[in-house]
């Protein structure tokens, strides 16, 4: 168990928590939650020792192990693959290294010999005999082939390292699970197989994402750090968010009795606890729903941007694009080729590739922005299509640009206060949007992009990587925002809640043609057929 006594964190005047007692016990996950800036992440530090708290203190079970996710690239570098994930395992590597330095002493004596001994009893008993087959199968799983596990890690590149590091945290079953964006760079494929481990997972799991599909299929429950505090709520993010949603749109109407208000909530929560039972999520391990009390909810201090794309300059026509046999390679590799298709009105579609560098060269051909390659498309006369990059840093070159001058030199209207309103959509106001736009954070860039995506009123989007940078408040309006646009989307993500709930056909980009489906998303991805012939289009 991890006992959290009295904890509190300041910055000089700037309180991030305070006064926080908490307990996280054995056989349960809990997603850390919060804005961006809140502490999720010096949260996780300050249990594992890393920052120290301005007051309170942290408390672990005596022999409880503990792992992390280590964010530092290059601190094993000169360190065989297989070697950096079995040092997951301090207490298991530093007995390897005792037993070798034992073995090849040259004047072995008798004495050696006996402490020999209890060295591989020692060693047999925490699984040391295992220690390397079970780290090239955690390597596999995660995506590194075999002919890899013997390189120096330098030698990978960096999502090989992400994975090699994540890897690490998970080897030897640790009593305690400290993970900080663990789906960064990871496939759909090894997300989902982390979901699946991380589900089983009988121990304690503290974990920070801003994936909410990864969320939802893990936690138990949710800590939430708002209004300078840490609370922790039964379910999962889902559940959290809508209880939270549906509590804050109370708040706001007086007029209704307080007991219609628990009525409403106690029926939403009988309805959620039905679906979850169904579900695949790790809420099945404790049945704690029922346990959940109305008074022990509240609604989030959190603001959720406005992410509003259906006032189009002007309605579609039937004829959107046309493409045929689009290719495109690069310094000799095959990105994708033969790609050809058209779309109807209102389609969402999701364009996948196991390389991201075949999808970013898809929409900079589509956006104009590339002129080399192979085949043609053509636009419908009635589309005006606007384009949000994976790489916008090109957008942001003019170091004398405040956020109002930067967003006006792409409007016809110059108007301050027009300008103002799209900005204040995606909460920057006031001397916020006064910042040179050369200092501004990767969240704030993505924020200005799409105040510039709504100014522009295309009524076709193109929308590579969206979700990159931006927080789960921004992430879920985005979202939001794609559903309820009335015009037609391509758009690639890594978030598969966004792609799950908005994409109705699917387009893969292959070495070897395209994969064309009109279907959900999840549908797509656990077709069977469908992977097959995936697998065969990329071998």
């Amino acid at each position: 168990m991890i006992s959290i006594n009295n904890l509190s964190l300041r910055y000089g005047k700037r309180i991030l928590f305070e006064d926080v007692n908490l307990k996280f016990t054995e056989g349960n996950c809990y997603g850390i939650i919060g804005a961006n800036g809140a502490g999720k992440s010096t949260f996780l530090k300050i249990i594992s020792g890393d920052i120290d708290p301005s007051t309170g203190r942290v408390e672990i079970s005596k022999d409880m192990r503990m792992s992390v996710l280590k964010q530092n690239h290059y601190e094993f570098d000169e360190i065989p693959v297989l070697e950096t994930v079995i040092r997951g395992n301090a207490k298991l590597f530093n007995l390897m290294q005792e037993k070798d330095a034992l073995y090849a002493k040259e004047d072995f004596t008798e004495e050696d010999g006996l402490k020999a001994g209890d060295l591989e009893a020692h060693f047999a008993e925490i699984g040391g005999w295992n220690a390397e087959s079970d780290a090239a199968t955690l390597l596999s799983n995660l995506g590194i082939k075999e002919e890899h596990h013997y390189k120096q890690l330098k030698e990978l590149d960096g999502n090989q390292k992400v994975r090699v590091l994540l890897a690490q945290a998970l080897f030897g079953h640790p009593d305690i699970l400290l993970l900080d964006e663990p789906t960064n760079d990871l496939d759909l494929e090894t997300i989902s197989w982390l979901e699946n481990f991380l589900a089983d997972y009988d121990k304690i799991v503290l974990v920070v994402s801003h994936d909410r599909h990864f969320l939802d299929a893990v936690c138990t429950h949710v800590a939430d750090i708002d209004f300078g505090k840490i609370s922790i709520f039964t379910g999962n993010y889902s559940f959290w968010y809508e209880s939270s949603q549906l509590l804050l749109k109370q708040r706001s109407d007086q007029n209704k009795k307080a007991e219609d208000k628990i009525a409403e909530l106690k029926e939403f929560i009988a309805r959620f606890s039905a679906n979850a039972s169904k579900s695949k999520q790790a809420t099945s391990r404790k049945k704690a729903l029922d346990k959940i009390k109305v008074d022990d909810m509240r609604a989030s201090n959190r603001k959720y941007p406005a992410i509003l794309f259906n006032n189009q300059i002007r309605d579609a026509g039937d004829q959107i694009i046309e493409v045929k046999n689009l290719s495109k390679s690069l310094n000799g590799e095959i990105l994708f080729k033969d790609v050809s298709f058209d779309l109807k009105r209102g389609q969402k579609v999701a364009v996948l590739s196991s390389n991201s560098l075949a999808t970013s060269a898809f929409y900079q051909i589509l956006s104009g922005e590339d002129k080399d390659f192979d085949g043609e498309f053509k636009w419908g006369v009635t589309i005006t299509s606007t384009y949000l990059p994976n790489d916008n840093s090109q957008y942001f070159k003019e170091a004398n640009l405040n956020l109002i001058d930067w967003l006006r030199q792409y409007s016809e209207e110059k108007d301050e206060t027009f300008i103002r309103g799209f900005l204040g959509r995606m909460l920057f106001s006031g001397e916020e949007t006064l910042k040179q736009c050369t200092v501004l954070s990767g969240g704030e860039k993505m924020r200005c992009m799409l105040s510039r995506m709504m100014m522009l009123k295309g009524n076709l989007l193109l929308l590579d990587e969206p979700t990159n940078h931006l927080d789960l408040e921004s992430i879920t309006a985005l979202n939001n925002g794609m559903k309820e646009f009335k015009g037609t989307i391509l758009f690639t993500t890594r978030d598969h809640e966004l792609a799950e709930t908005v994409a109705d056909r699917v387009l893969e980009l292959t070495p070897k043609g395209l994969i064309d489906r009109e279907m959900e998303f999840d549908v797509y991805i656990k077709d069977e057929k469908i992977k097959g012939i995936r697998e065969e289009m990329y071998a």
